[in-house]
């Protein structure tokens, strides 16, 4: 299954393989050069392939838990000052993807779209310190049952173009539903309130709608 947003995509790079295939079998007389043009030619596709799979993954929401809004590894977790929404102090969980990473964006947690803006700016490398506050990126806010407000921010990177956010302010959303795409290498910044339990550790692989990222800190007996 690919993302509804890789279908243009997908299909012009599929008309572009085939005409290189008919051309290389027709017109390239070289054996070796052609063979080797077409298997190039099928490896892009393949790329564009994998990169826009979307798989599926059913889940049962859970208000006590935090899940992963995207596939990859897990590049920061330290407090941070928060000047866009918040204004204040937040754990930050950043996870960056490459391109062979899936690169949908779901929900991490249930409930009502507070906050919705998209930024433009910079294409600087997605793990650089500064591509929080100075690349193209988009800021959501949404306000959960048991965690209060938290956000999330997609984040392109030096080959992520395009960021693709679905969330609208007063939207209802549920855990594990699709957020939003971006397309090519990028980053995932969760921006978590101080008093919850972070579940995962630097360099941890982590699943879209599956690792738990972050839940209710245990009150004492």
């Amino acid at each position: 299954m690919f993302h509804k947003e890789g279908q243009k995509i997908i299909i012009v790079t599929f008309l572009i393989v085939v005409a290189i295939l008919f051309s290389a079998q027709h017109f390239i007389n070289i054996e070796w050069l052609r063979i080797a043009v077409q298997i190039a030619a099928l490896i892009v596709l393949i790329l564009i392939l994998q990169f826009f799979r979307n798989p599926k993954r059913p889940i049962t929401p859970s208000f006590n838990e935090i899940l992963a809004p995207v596939d990859g590894k897990v590049v920061v977790i330290e407090e941070v000052e928060e000047p866009e929404y918040f204004k204040g102090k937040r754990r930050q969980v950043s996870i960056f993807m490459s391109p062979l990473n899936v690169h949908v964006t779901r929900y991490a947690a249930s409930g009502t779209v507070t906050y919705s803006k998209y930024h433009p700016g910079k294409y600087l490398v997605a793990w650089h310190p500064k591509s929080s506050t100075e690349n193209e990126r988009t800021t959501v806010v949404l306000h959960t049952p048991k965690f209060g407000e938290i956000g999330y921010r997609q984040i392109a990177g030096a080959l992520a173009r395009r960021i693709v956010n679905y969330a609208e302010e007063g939207e209802q959303v549920t855990q594990g539903q699709d957020a939003g795409f971006i397309k090519f290498g990028s980053r995932v910044d969760l921006l978590l309130p101080l008093d919850c339990d972070i579940a995962v550790k630097l360099g941890q692989k982590v699943v879209g709608a599956k690792t738990c990222i972050a839940a209710l800190r245990k009150k004492d007996d």
